[in-house]
């Protein structure tokens, strides 16, 4: 593996957003504040709220317009929720964050390039969308305010304790799923509860690994009370567990759906190499968008799900 300097080289060389902050570019003060608001707002991570269109693959509601109407409501909805704790995430970790040799760069506000002058009015308009969100969506929205809370208790706390960050990560991505069932309204079944929290906890331990691999305990706080073996056995379990669970969710309620279990198998293989090998995974949206393999899988998992499905038209 490469050295630690080298991956963090390579990872802004990688990022097609760090472009925008080399030594070519202007400074900070000659760059328009609504790009950096925008950039603030960290749109590329909107991706992980893919999740909360889970349910209407999952359910065979694809094929509805109602139904895809309300699950791609959810999906902006909790998109403007996971900026809004970002900003507040940011805000709070301003300091910590210009000390990080890769966040120094990349966050506007550690960057210098948004004032926090600038990011309260962008996040009282955010704030003022979700609450507009309950006229449409209100058990949605119920399910979002849980997740700011959530996030809110992670800013100022969770996130300094060992284990409980992790979870706190990872329960977010189950809140998502959640949000996307209530959307359809449909339930949320076991297996899908247990295999979303089992593969998000794989991904927030390997989070939690490339920080320690990358930055050192320098990086974050809680980091001084890990190692990279123990987050090594976290992520082991965590992806051993989303592969069986939902193998036997495939296999109990869905068993069309067997065509995709090779699909996970390789994803966790893939992402597994790129982290060791290549020096991903800080960021699980970075990782996805730089790799072309592990996009054509998650692609792939996605068409076969859809034509394993297509001819069933089942419900929840």
């Amino acid at each position: 593996m490469n050295s630690n300097t080298n991956q963090v080289a390579n990872k802004l060389d990688s990022d097609s957003d760090s472009s925008t902050l080399s030594a070519c570019t202007p400074a900070s003060s000659e760059r328009p504040v609504v790009l950096g608001l925008i950039r603030l707002m960290r749109p590329r991570q909107w991706i992980k709220n893919a999740f909360v269109l889970a349910p209407l693959i999952f359910a065979g509601q694809f094929l509805e317009l109602y139904a895809v109407s309300q699950a791609l409501l959810a999906f902006v909805l909790f998109s403007l929720a996971s900026s809004a704790t970002y900003i507040i995430n940011d805000l709070r970790d301003i300091e910590e964050d210009r000390k990080h040799p890769v966040k120094s760069i990349k966050r506007p506000l550690a960057s210098g390039w948004v004032k926090p002058v600038h990011a309260y009015p962008l996040l009282a308009v955010l704030y003022a969308v979700l609450i507009g969100g309950f006229f449409v969506q209100p058990e949605v929205m119920g399910v979002i305010v849980s997740y700011l809370l959530l996030n809110l208790a992670y800013s100022y706390w969770l996130k300094y304790q060992p284990v409980l960050d992790i979870f706190t990560i990872a329960i977010g991505f189950v809140l998502r799923v959640y949000a996307g069932a209530m959307a359809i309204d449909v339930p949320v079944s076991s297996w899908m509860f247990v295999t979303t929290l089992s593969l998000a906890l794989f991904l927030a331990a390997i989070k939690r690994r490339q920080e320690l691999t990358l930055s050192g305990e320098a990086g974050r706080k809680v980091l001084k009370m890990y190692s990279v073996s123990i987050v090594d056995k976290f992520a082991e379990i965590s992806a051993t567990g989303a592969l069986l669970f939902y193998s036997f969710f495939v296999m109990s309620a869905r068993p069309e759906l067997v065509v995709t279990v090779p699909f996970v198998l390789f994803g966790l293989f893939r992402y597994w190499y790129i982290v060791e090998f290549l020096g991903e995974g800080e960021s699980p949206t970075d990782a996805l968008l730089t790799d072309k393999q592990l996009m054509l899988t998650v692609l792939g998992w996605v068409l076969a799900s859809l034509w394993a499905l297509w001819p069933t038209g089942m419900g929840a």
